[in-house]
């Protein structure tokens, strides 16, 4: 596989860029070797400047459920951007991506879009301190909801990869208001409510771990948690920004049964391009600048591309059949996956839900972050370099998850089980 201009490229990008990154876990350094830069894709295939081509299983980071260059959603953006590209004035696009979001979201009855899913989670916090007049939050040990300082306590994905609970530069106070409980654990939750009963103003949850690879919630786990919060007047907030329209339509919590009281969405509203979304009940929405005390902005927020991109995706989500369709994607892909580590069943572990998966590198399954830890990463590190040497783009993490899409044909599904079953009998003989 040649890789000279990636190789070229990331020498200058180390000039210019810290770690030659915009982002750290594009940095390849948990599977030992530099980035690919990549070029375009065209369906669920990637290629690089080098030309080589890959089945790519990121999807960027989620939003591509329909595969790169969607026809549908590059004449959307086309169209708009012939009229302009960003107003800093209302526009009509964002009233209807408003009223998409609450017909597959029915927990939100306002929603307000922002530019990343960071900013989602950062602005959902502070409405939830607004809402309760409380300061502490409840987060839980591996689960990553962007790099605001509140959230960069004992936190998944990056941080998870490079080894660190933590960060320079956030403040002592500020850990100090983050309160962190465990994962399918309610009774830690309980016990945090117990010692600070009138300080927590929310607990946040990804209700299925996708941060530390794809871990579910055990059964009833989410209902107890739903029914703790309001007995204790504390906010439930969700964030939804990777199982938001890939566990299921309507995200996890469709797939559960439980309403949470906030709901946090990423990129894959924007149908690939930045952006991001809250929402809520509307007596806690309406909280938010202009109606109330609390300040929230953006000069780019509901930014125009974006809202078209992301509605001619959702429109295509909400037809008949999208959903069985992409079930069968996954079911099919999960029957190949354990076909191909049948033989090493007791040294590996797989989770799957929707068009969400990751291959653990540890034995006994993972249902909590603490399994997850356990995983063997100098052997994923291995696999990723082999299995991209055979064309099989993966997450660049063993605690990533890998997202697939209605564009994973079974020619993809069926190479993708023959790499690996080359790659793991050489790792295990």
């Amino acid at each position: 596989m040649n890789t000279k201009l990636s190789e070229a490229l990331f020498e200058q990008a180390n000039r210019y860029i810290p770690g030659g990154v915009n982002s750290p876990v594009r940095a390849f350094r948990s599977v030992g070797m530099n980035p690919l830069f990549i070029d375009h894709g065209k369906g669920s295939h990637i290629f690089d400047v080098d030309g080589n081509e890959y089945i790519d299983f990121i999807s960027s980071w989620g939003p591509l459920i329909l595969g790169h260059a969607n026809p549908t959603i590059q004449t959307a953006i086309q169209a708009e951007v012939e009229k302009g590209t960003s107003y800093g004035a209302c526009n009509a696009l964002e009233v209807e991506m408003a009223k998409a979001i609450c017909s597959f979201f029915p927990s939100t009855e306002k929603v307000r879009m922002v530019n990343s899913g960071t900013e989602a989670t950062m602005s959902a916090i502070r409405l939830a301190r607004g809402y309760t007049g409380r300061s502490r939050i409840i987060k839980f040990d591996g689960c990553y909801h962007g790099h605001a300082d509140s959230f960069l306590i004992n936190a998944g994905s990056g941080l998870a990869t490079y080894g660190a609970s933590g960060s320079a530069g956030v403040t002592e106070h500020t850990a100090h208001d983050t309160l962190v409980a465990v994962y399918n654990d309610i009774n830690s939750v309980r016990n945090l409510l117990d010692l600070y009963p009138q300080e927590i103003a929310a607990v946040i949850i990804e209700p299925i771990m996708g941060n530390m690879g794809l871990i579910l919630p055990k059964n009833g786990f989410l209902q107890e948690l739903r029914e703790l919060t309001r007995e204790r007047g504390v906010l439930l907030i969700f964030d939804e920004v990777i199982s938001g329209f890939r566990a299921a339509k309507g995200g996890a919590q469709e797939l559960y049964g439980v309403c949470p009281d906030l709901t946090c969405l990423g990129k894959i509203i924007g149908g690939g391009l930045p952006v991001g979304a809250f929402g809520g009940r509307a007596e806690i929405m309406d909280l938010l600048s202009p109606l109330g005390p609390v300040y929230q902005a953006g000069t780019l927020s509901g930014n125009p591309l974006a809202m078209a991109a992301g509605l001619a995706m959702l429109k295509q989500l909400a037809e008949e059949g999208f959903y069985d369709k992409l079930e069968e994607i996954g079911a099919e892909f999960e029957r190949l996956v354990r076909e191909a580590i049948a033989p090493y069943k007791n040294l590996l572990s797989f989770n799957r839900c929707g068009s969400l998966c990751t291959l653990f590198f540890k034995s006994g399954g993972v249902k909590m972050n603490e399994d997850a830890k356990l995983s063997d990463t100098g052997l994923y590190a291995r696999y990723f370099r082999m299995m991209i040497e055979r064309g099989i783009y993966l997450p660049p993490s063993q605690f990533e998850c890998m997202f697939l899409g209605v564009a994973h044909n079974t020619e993809d599904l069926q190479r993708t089980s023959k790499a690996m079953r080359e790659v793991l009998d050489i790792l295990f003989t």
